[in-house]
């Protein structure tokens, strides 16, 4: 046999080069980057809205409670935008209706929880029940939107701790709130507005012009007693 047949020819190896539909996600990929940007922002000035809609809600009830709606909307918007626009392949119809729902339960939860770890100081005792609540909210709410079986994760071992971590919060910020209340901690926002009202009164007491009756002088009361006046110094000057 000749050395020129048993020869094996080698096939010449070309550097791989990435597919076109490779290429046409990450394209895709990087022009979506700033819109997901807008959906991340959404998410987040959305929950902020809620979290102090929540906590100062009794103070005000219509003005946050349409500061609340403002914060949904918004977290809405963000959840149709990354989870329902971006994506490559649109999600069903009751996908959607789930992702909706649950993303506003989702915002409340998370409202609740940062509201309330951030005005624990001010409100004890509307925060200690606000973070707990938050909790549970965020978590059955979070699980009910992402996973495809969300209640083995729910009912399982998983929600049993949550509830417990929730149980244990919500003892523990009870029974710190008391003395939150006594020692006088944090900002409150109502001792702002009387500061407020008592200094407008001050400037209108200055702005009547009016002066305080009892500062006005009294004339000086006649001496009756005859030995002080004038002549009868020794009894019988004259």
């Amino acid at each position: 046999m000749s050395s020129s047949s048993t020869l094996a020819t080698t096939p010449t190896q070309t550097p791989s080069q990435p597919a076109p539909n490779h290429r046409r996600s990450r394209r895709r990929e990087g022009a979506s980057l700033p819109w997901r940007y807008l959906g991340y922002v959404g998410y987040y000035v959305g929950a902020g809205l809620i979290s102090g809609a929540v906590v100062h809600h009794p103070m005000d009830p219509t003005r946050y409670s349409m500061i609340a709606g403002a914060g949904v909307l918004v977290f809405l918007l963000a959840t149709v935008l990354n989870d329902i626009i971006l994506p490559p392949e649109r999600p069903a119809l009751s996908r959607m209706l789930r992702v909706l729902g649950t993303s506003t339960m989702l915002s409340f939860g998370l409202g609740m929880l940062s509201g309330g770890m951030q005005h624990f100081a001010d409100l004890p005792d509307r925060c200690a029940v606000l973070i707990p609540l938050g909790i549970v909210l965020s978590f059955v709410a979070y699980f009910l939107k992402e996973d495809k079986t969300p209640w083995r994760r729910i009912f399982g071992l998983m929600g049993l701790a949550a509830l417990i971590v929730s149980a244990l919060t919500f003892a523990g910020l009870r029974h710190i709130a008391p003395t939150m209340a006594e020692s006088g901690g944090g900002h409150s926002h109502s001792d702002v507005v009387t500061e407020k009202d008592s200094g407008e009164g001050r400037d209108g007491d200055h702005g009547t012009g009016t002066a305080d009756p009892t500062s006005e002088p009294t004339a000086p009361t006649k001496n009756t007693n005859p030995s002080e006046e004038p002549g009868h110094e020794d009894g019988h000057n004259h």
